[in-house]
């Protein structure tokens, strides 16, 4: 399977037996993110494929020029693109980009069978985000409304959203990899815009959704797992982990998120 000309940041692994999954990594992010559930996947039998989404991958003024359509549109892109190579094809992500995948499932339930949603997030309300975050986070539908406040940027936090050590080491080094280093203000607008829209959607979405959030999550409170599984119109399925971060896919329990999403995907409702 061919990528786009000059993107060097997606990649492809085939699988076996015609099940496959995009893997959308998080707003900031890129593709390397979410290598370690790729490869549990991969040696269960899936072709995986982790496309770049839009404005990703390059530096915080790329990214600051796009909206969340494109990301979107950008993520349909990967599914056409990638749905003539499997016979089945699911979709799942972290934060935002699991929400991009619940949103293209529902634009296209003719493709997208079930959607694995990793730490959903509307807005950083966890218990190590400052207090003026959050409250510029909460409020951002107005605070987007002063003039230039999208040209700032933000420091990610010192945990990065890992719990384990080596692993935080080994994403702060991921510059070369596409990860950007800062959070354009703009882009928490659009993460705000996107969840909107996912809100007003939620009651008729009948894509089968696996929801995986931590306890512990430093960045977002799993209480917006709980308002997706309470409000989704399909059926769906919570799971609380309990010794991970935000950043679960890489986090200490990947492997379970990982055994969570194959087996969701594999029972008899999503199939």
């Amino acid at each position: 399977m061919k990528t786009k000309a000059g993107d060097f940041l997606s990649y492809f692994l085939p699988g076996r037996g015609g099940n496959g999954v995009v893997l959308v990594h998080g707003l900031t992010g890129a593709p390397s993110e979410m290598r370690l559930v790729a490869r549990q996947l991969w040696r269960r039998g899936y072709s995986v494929y982790a496309p770049l989404l839009a404005g990703h991958g390059k530096d915080a003024a790329t990214l600051r020029r796009t909206n969340w359509r494109d990301w979107l549109d950008s993520l349909h892109e990967a599914i056409a693109a990638f749905a003539p190579e499997v016979d089945r094809l699911y979709a799942a992500g972290i934060c935002v980009g699991g929400q991009l995948a619940l949103m293209a499932s529902d634009e296209r339930p003719d493709v997208v069978r079930a959607v694995g949603l990793y730490s959903p997030c509307f807005n950083y309300d966890g218990w190590a985000i400052p207090r003026l975050k959050v409250f510029i986070s909460r409020q951002i539908s107005w605070v987007s409304k002063v003039p230039f406040v999208g040209l700032l940027e933000f420091d990610e936090t010192p945990s990065r959203g890992i719990k384990d050590e080596r692993a935080r080491r080994l994403v702060a080094g991921a510059s070369a990899e596409g990860i950007l280093e800062r959070f354009p203000a703009s882009s928490l607008m659009e993460m705000h815009r996107l969840g909107q829209e996912m809100r007003r959607r939620l009651p008729f979405i009948r894509t089968p959704t696996l929801i995986v959030h931590s306890r512990e999550d430093d960045l977002a409170s799993p209480d917006h797992a709980r308002y997706i599984h309470a409000h989704i119109g399909g059926p769906s399925e919570l799971r609380l982990i309990d010794d991970s971060y935000h950043m679960i896919h890489v986090d200490r329990q990947y492997r379970d998120v990982a055994a969570l999403t194959a087996s969701f995907f594999e029972t008899s409702h999503a199939a």
